[in-house]
């Protein structure tokens, strides 16, 4: 019987911790080196490179980068090397920080992750910090933002395609009605919004479409300056259709005065091993030219390196 054959291609952890220690060794920082290894890793393959060096070199390769990096290129860097529960449970606790909040960050997580996903996170969220991510949510937020965000983060949802239509129906008239009271914190509307399956609620939502002439987004545009109802429409886009959000996140990030690098960093970290390729698409349909040039056009350096590598991860 023929022995199956190891592909002499694939990189071994082993060699990559070599190759990473000696990119902290000598004089200055191999930055070079450091992108052509990890950018071009996948998530297990990270995970045993970081389990490889800690027995190796009795340091963890996340302090050692801490260590060597600096600014957005060492932020870039940390995100991605993290496993995604961990770097899920780290965004939601910077995200729920007096000085570092940001509801949006919550909804993406608790919205666009799968149901198991988002357990891992929150299973995380405790192994380092102690204390649950509902607990830390409840503590930080109030009034109808916590109403919305508390059963956003606990949920378990369906994760399956079965979509009852007459329920669709019948939510698709509560959710009008609700829209049409101003109701937009109803207990019902809530509910729905944060307990059915994603196919469920794209069922209802069609519904709510074909049935009253006008997405439920646009009728919730109305009062466009109120917080809350931002977060509900960013909550139902990113239910519903994750990359719209995430171009939007980009286009913001990158055509501020002066490049927001916390949200760019955020969604290349993240999106990358998820559907990055459908938010370039997105980014190229809606803006005309590709994400890569222009990240490239308003960032710099490694940190530019790092991130056009990143998005071209799924083409290595």
């Amino acid at each position: 019987m023929a022995s199956l054959k190891v592909p002499t291609n694939v990189p071994l952890p082993e060699d990559d911790a070599e190759q990473l220690h000696k990119a902290f060794s000598g004089w200055g920082t191999n930055e070079k080196l450091i992108i052509s290894i990890l950018a071009h890793r996948n998530a297990a393959q990270r995970s045993l490179i970081r389990s490889v060096y800690a027995a190796t070199y009795n340091e963890d390769l996340l302090k050692a980068l801490d260590k060597e990096l600096s600014s957005d290129f060492e932020r870039v860097v940390m995100l991605w090397t993290l496993d995604p529960a961990e770097r899920d449970a780290y965004l939601a606790k910077e995200s729920t920080k007096m000085f570092t909040k940001n509801n949006w960050v919550l909804v993406e997580i608790a919205c666009t992750r799968p149901a198991l996903e988002l357990f891992k996170v929150k299973q995380a969220y405790q192994a380092r910090y102690k204390k649950s991510l509902e607990e830390d949510v409840a503590q930080h937020t109030s009034g109808d933002l916590r109403k919305l965000l508390l059963p956003l983060v606990s949920t378990f949802r369906y994760e399956g395609d079965d979509v009852n239509m007459m329920l669709a129906r019948s939510e698709a008239k509560i959710l009008h009605e609700k829209v049409s009271e101003k109701a937009y914190s109803d207990d019902d509307f809530i509910r729905i919004l944060t307990t059915r399956s994603k196919a469920q609620l794209g069922a209802t939502l069609n519904h709510y479409n074909n049935e009253y002439g006008n997405a439920i987004n646009k009728n919730l545009k109305e009062d466009s300056d109120n917080e809350y109802l931002k977060l509900l429409r960013a909550v139902i886009t990113c239910l519903t259709y994750p990359e719209k959000h995430f171009e939007k996140v980009l286009r913001q990030a990158i055509n501020k005065m002066g490049t927001d690098e916390w949200g760019l960093t955020r969604v290349v970290a993240t999106r990358t091993e998820v559907d990055m390729e459908r938010i370039k698409e997105e980014y190229q349909r809606r803006n005309s030219i590709p994400l890569d040039r222009a990240i490239a056009k308003d960032t710099s350096g490694d940190y530019e390196d790092m991130l056009v590598a990143l998005l071209g991860h799924g083409d290595a």
